[in-house]
């Protein structure tokens, strides 16, 4: 059922834009077949034998980001499997395989150091605005149960995405969302949707562990004052019922949509708040069209959509 969910996700984005897949050595002729008989738009999907430990490309990746002339640099940071596995040194490279891949010079890829230190950073730790402002978490980046940086504290942090990713402010909320196995990731949490505009969920029923964690950053978010001058606008976005598998609660959570060049692709979870969640972020992005993709078997790898892919800047 997963691979078809994968060749699902990869026709709807092959319809926009060109995909980029790393693949199992030997298994092009396999998934080739898979994605035409998905629908997908082979001529924009283009494959590449590379070895993985998994699959979340978000967290492995390496971040594309443009200094003001346009220049594209390929940050390659450092991934340690959320500082929880021991399996994470084909993750670790990834970025290269990028690089290569896109033809970058040396010059344009930068492995980020701070205090003498290569940084572990995954790309679901993080979310901006595009305008200097980013979303991260206290439970992630400062936690002492998966520390990442050994003796980094929140200064630290905040000085290198300054250097790193042009970042003048950082909002800090505190807890991720039940079930998260990278402990606090903000992409399951709370997402920009616009410069002055962030989606978070948020869990009305009291019974359940995420009602407090998440009112907790619905209240930070509320007095949070954005560069401009105005007050972050706040839109809830609702959290489906607890999606368990084998007696593990799953992160299944609307906030994990991507953005593709013309539509929203949004995780759904065959529960009644699917349809809500779908309006609520069809009327955040007016421009584009909204589809829900099923995720609920998707969710079972502790991950969805944001989780599994990478943006590149034309």
């Amino acid at each position: 059922m997963v691979p078809w969910i994968w060749a699902e996700i990869v026709r709807l984005v092959s319809w926009d834009e060109q995909v980029e897949l790393f693949i199992p050595e030997g298994s092009e002729k396999a998934i080739r077949g898979m994605l035409d008989r998905a629908g997908a738009d082979c001529k924009s999907v283009s494959l590449y034998s590379q070895s993985t430990n998994r699959v979340w490309m978000r967290d492995a990746g390496g971040i594309f980001v443009k200094d003001p002339k346009g220049k594209k640099t390929l940050l390659d940071w450092r991934f340690n499997a959320w500082a929880k596995y021991g399996d994470w040194q084909l993750d670790d490279a990834l970025p290269k395989a990028m690089a290569k891949i896109r033809g970058l010079q040396k010059s344009c890829v930068v492995q980020p150091h701070f205090a003498r230190k290569r940084v572990v950073l995954e790309g679901g730790a993080i979310d901006g605005n595009g305008a200097g402002v980013l979303l991260t978490t206290r439970e992630c980046l400062l936690s002492k149960v998966q520390e990442r940086n050994r003796g980094f504290d929140q200064a630290n942090y905040e000085a290198m995405f300054k250097e790193y990713l042009g970042i003048s402010k950082v909002i800090w909320l505190e807890q991720g969302i039940e079930g998260d196995d990278t402990h606090g990731h903000v992409d399951d949490l709370a997402r920009f949707v616009g410069p002055n505009t962030v989606v978070l969920v948020v869990e009305k029923d009291k019974t359940l562990p995420n009602h407090g964690p998440l009112f907790k950053n619905l209240e930070i978010l509320k007095g949070e004052i954005m560069p401009s001058g105005r007050p972050l606008e706040i839109i809830p976005l609702p959290m489906p019922r607890p999606v368990v598998f084998r007696g593990q609660v799953l992160p299944a959570s609307y906030a994990n949509f991507i953005l593709t060049n013309s539509s929203v692709l949004v995780p759904t979870f065959h529960d009644e708040a699917d349809s809500r969640a779908l309006g609520i972020l069809a009327d955040c992005f007016p421009g584009r069209k909204v589809i829900g993709v099923h995720a609920r078997d998707l969710v079972w790898g502790l991950g969805t959509l944001h989780c599994l892919s990478q943006q590149e800047p034309d």
